[in-house]
C-alpha cells in the first residue's frame, strides 16, 4: 500500500453550531468508512505565505483549506476513497498525490 497525500481546496467553515454538527458528523463518517486506511486525519490550514529565493510574499494562487493522509493500493483507489470527503459536498475538490519515501 501507497500513502496519498489529500490536498481540499475550497468548502468553507461553519456558520452555524447546527452547521458545524452536520460538517464534523460527515467527517467523522468519512473517517469511519476509511477503514483503517487514514494514516492523519490532518486539519484545516490557515495562514499561508509563498517561500521563494526572494523570501515570503503573499500567496496568490489557489488556496489549499486542508490535508489528510491516507493509504490505499492504487491511486485509482485512493481517488474513489477521496470523493467521499465532506469537502467535495460542500462544493470543493481534493488533490490525490501519491507520496513515496525518498530516503
Amino acid at each position: 500500500m501507497a500513502n496519498f497525500l489529500l490536498l481540499y481546496r475550497g468548502g468553507g467553515m461553519p456558520q452555524s453550531d447546527e452547521e458545524k454538527q452536520r460538517v464534523m458528523a460527515a467527517w467523522n463518517k468519512w473517517m469511519t468508512d476509511m477503514d483503517g486506511d487514514l494514516v492523519d486525519a490532518g486539519n484545516p490550514t490557515s495562514n499561508v505565505k509563498t517561500v521563494n529565493t526572494g523570501g515570503p510574499v503573499d500567496f496568490s494562487g489557489d488556496r489549499v483549506t486542508g490535508y489528510s493522509v491516507i493509504q490505499a493500493d492504487t491511486l485509482e483507489h485512493a481517488i474513489e476513497k477521496a470523493k467521499g470527503v465532506p469537502v467535495v459536498a460542500d462544493g470543493g475538490s481534493v488533490d490525490v498525490y501519491e507520496t513515496f519515501n525518498a530516503m
